[in-house]
């Protein structure tokens, strides 16, 4: 999927006018059943199917929040088909709107602006669920998982059920990352998916339960390994280009101890600094082809790069720099490409220079639990994005460096850190 991309200056973007906030609207049945025809194809090839725990319980116009695991573009046509006819307004990036702003509205989406507060979202949720009459579909990971295991979901999220005061409902996916992961460069492998639709909550348990039991649930919820669900269940990816781009999300070697010089290709990763060659099996396993195999288990590689950025964070040596090339997001009609820049992370926050020393813009560690990065984003490249609620920037570091990961983690374990969430 591609985005509309436009070249302003700095000053010209800046000089552009805010956008007003509009309350969401109904989906009428006319788009319900359109979505619902044009999934049906990608859902065929996928081989979907999925299964009901206590659904009964869920009145059948009584609205209900939604929560998902978050994997790929299928989860929505997933969402959809599955809850059909049952009217659902969708939380979603607001860059998700560029160009199609109308459209996006009028088949329910919500705005906002990920790993950022936004307490109009919050508003429009509950106009949703309150006046509308109609669900709410939220994916609270926000962004796509790395590595196949579960992202952080924020604490609020509790303080959101016992707001919000409706049922809840969790679908979770079995194999859709592993179908279409993000770093295969949107590569469709042939993998079954399936989901477990289950009612989880009632209004009277949101309220008896405390704000640490609410989220503790959903933490347990949100608790899955797609790779070690494909090893129980015996699902192979046979696809050759099943290992092409995993050194966005295996960016460390464990032999040597090098970042940034590991290559994805076929079925191999390869340190191109000490040549070490590492395959991903059929079977979803790392297997070195020489000596020691340190991570047979893709997570547990990701875990080990976790703690390596910790013990950065923790001797005050973490620091990522790399020039960049920036996009901004002030409004709905376009991404803005600005100019060239220089971003830097350390446990302070990020720093955002650039545009010929006019853009100067600093966020501090605090500012969120995660960070939105992505891999091939709009098909454009990978990025970090910093901002707020009036203005996102986008950075696109330059010679293919392999950062995304590394900035999310460290965002996210500076936070715990700084706010001593151990």
């Amino acid at each position: 999927m591609k985005t509309i991309v436009k070249e302003l200056s700095y000053e010209e973007v800046l000089k552009l006018p805010a956008e007003k906030s509009e309350k969401p609207v109904k989906p009428s049945l006319f788009w319900r059943t359109l979505i619902k025809l044009i999934s049906l194809p990608d859902l065929k090839k996928a081989h979907f199917k999925y299964k009901c725990t206590g659904m009964k319980q869920l009145k059948p116009n009584e609205p209900c929040l939604i929560l998902m695991n978050h994997s790929c573009f299928l989860d929505l046509e997933i969402a959809e088909s599955i809850m059909y006819p049952r009217p659902l307004n969708i939380v979603c990036t607001s860059d998700g709107f560029v160009g199609k702003e109308k459209l996006m509205r009028s088949i329910g989406c919500i705005p906002t602006n990920k790993f950022v507060t936004d307490v109009v979202m919050v508003r429009n949720i509950k106009y949703a669920l309150d006046i509308l009459k109609s669900s709410v579909l939220m994916y609270p990971e926000a962004s796509y998982s790395f590595d196949g295991t579960a992202t952080p979901i924020p604490d609020s999220l509790a303080k959101l059920l016992k707001l919000l005061n409706v049922p809840v409902v969790m679908i979770k996916t079995n194999g859709a990352f592993l179908r279409n992961p993000l770093y295969n460069d949107l590569q469709v492998r042939n993998v079954p998916v399936s989901a477990e639709v289950k009612y989880l909550l009632s209004p009277e348990q949101i309220e008896q339960m405390s704000l640490d039991e609410l989220y503790l649930c959903l933490k347990d919820e949100f608790t899955f390994d797609n790779f070690k669900w494909q090893q129980e269940n015996h699902v192979l990816v046979k696809e050759p280009f099943r290992a092409d781009h995993l050194n966005r999300v295996l960016y460390k070697c464990p032999a040597c101890k090098a970042e940034g010089q590991m290559n994805g290709k076929g079925i191999y990763v390869t340190c191109g600094c000490c040549g070490k060659k590492y395959e991903l099996t059929e079977d979803g396993f790392m297997r070195a082809l020489e000596g020691e195999t340190e991570f047979n288990h893709i997570p547990d590689w990701y875990k080990w790069e976790r703690d390596e950025v910790k013990k950065e964070i923790l001797a005050g040596t973490y620091k990522i720099e790399a020039d960049v090339d920036i996009c901004m997001m002030v409004d709905t009609k376009a991404i803005y490409k600005v100019g060239e820049g220089h971003l830097t992370h350390t446990t302070e926050g990020f720093t955002l220079t650039g545009c010929n020393g006019k853009l100067n813009y600093t966020q501090k560690s605090k500012a969120s639990y995660s960070l939105y990065s992505d891999y091939y984003w709009y098909e454009i490249g990978d990025m970090i994005c910093i901002g707020n609620m009036k203005t996102l920037y986008y950075c696109f570091p330059k010679n293919n460096a392999d950062l995304a990961a590394k900035a999310r983690i460290a965002a996210e374990e500076i936070y715990k850190i700084k706010v001593k969430r151990f």
